[in-house]
């Protein structure tokens, strides 16, 4: 995941915590591309970008996205965060070509076994 630009510049910050010690603790903005696999259809799969996973995967399961509402529930079986939205989107790109698909199948062939 790399960052382009020249340093932490170019990351937008949008959380504070505090660490306690009146130290703040800063989060980038992340934005993940993830890869479902459905319960009731094994071999039916869906690779999705989103800047809030666990909201999406809700979304997924409660038939609330038109294309993997006939396949749900929906399982996650990997995740990729990034810092930049736009190499991100370019990740689901590549994701979703047919050697995406097969890049994904070979790095992830114990879990869909």
């Amino acid at each position: 995941m790399s960052n382009h630009g020249s340093g932490l510049s170019s990351i937008v910050f949008c959380q504070k915590q505090n660490s306690g010690a009146g130290r703040h603790l800063f989060i980038p903005v992340m934005y993940y591309v993830y890869f479902l696999r459905s319960k009731i259809k094994p071999g039916q799969f869906y690779v999705g970008y989103t800047e809030d996973l666990q909201a999406r995967l809700k979304k997924h399961n409660a038939g609330e996205v038109q294309s993997t509402k006939p396949y749900g529930p929906w399982i996650l079986i990997y995740y990729e965060a990034f810092t930049s939205m736009n190499d991100a989107k370019q990740r689901e790109q590549y994701l979703k070509t047919t050697k995406g698909r097969r890049t994904l199948r070979l790095m992830l062939q114990d879990t869909l076994r």
